[in-house]
């Protein structure tokens, strides 16, 4: 059994598992394939081809706690998927989140509200893009990243496994904070290697490339290689390797 409200746009080419809720005035495009067990809240606009796997939570209002950062204004748009998207099983995707064509999601991933991810983009397995996130066309996002709220990737960027980034020098402490939280800024066709850290407010210059396992305490130059704990320039990117 599945709960369809009345007032939904879909038509006979889309196809819907078992056990799922699609709510009120929900649009969703031409072949579009709905799995089990899916929740699709209010509003949600789905585009043609678009495939959501089973479990997937799209549209989900945001409630934060009483002491976060996080300000919602008082109406969050609905969510917008475009056409020829992927959802992977279990992953979450809030109101106010606006998804590219031809983007993936995969499993486990959550994004927030206040989120524009653009088009052939890879969202990972057990990603997390925090709310006021901007991602960029043809960015890659590999497994279990961790993107902080008010962070920017650019186009092409390429961020590897269990990256993470970060965006309050004051850890919770003082009012001051409030004024200059501030994620990373990661320039087109910028490189972060695996299981880098990003401190808050930092800029990855174009086609920068950070060596795994890295502590970004600076602004990069571009084309550079940096590694290292704090990191430090090592050489200038190869031109073979530039976009």
């Amino acid at each position: 059994m599945n709960f369809i409200d009345p007032s939904v746009s879909l038509d006979d080419s889309v196809k819907v598992g078992y056990f799922s809720v699609i709510e009120k005035d929900v649009k969703i495009g031409k072949n579009v394939i709905v799995g089990n067990r899916v929740t699709i809240h209010e509003g949600t606009v789905i585009g043609d081809n678009t495939t959501i796997a089973d479990g997937a939570v799209l549209g989900k209002g945001p409630k934060p706690a009483k002491t976060s950062t996080v300000k919602l204004s008082d109406s969050i748009p609905a969510l917008e998927i475009g056409e020829d998207v992927t959802i992977g099983a279990n992953s979450v995707i809030y109101r106010g989140a606006v998804i590219g064509t031809n983007t993936l999601i995969a499993d486990l991933a959550s994004v927030r509200e206040n989120v524009e991810i653009g088009n052939f983009v890879i969202v990972g397995r057990g990603v997390t893009v925090e709310n006021y996130v901007k991602i960029g066309d043809r960015t890659k996002i590999q497994s279990n990243s961790y993107i902080t709220a008010y962070t920017t990737l650019e186009e092409q960027v390429f961020i590897a496994p269990c990256v993470t980034t970060t965006n309050d020098n004051f850890m919770g402490r003082t009012e001051e904070r409030f004024d200059k939280i501030k994620g990373a800024t990661v320039k087109k066709g910028a490189r972060v290697g695996g299981g880098s850290i990003i401190l808050p407010g930092i800029t990855i210059a174009e086609e920068t490339f950070i060596a795994a396992g890295a502590l970004v305490t600076k602004d990069t130059e571009e084309k550079t290689l940096i590694k290292g704990i704090p990191a430090k320039f090592v050489r200038m990117v190869d031109e073979r390797e530039l976009l």
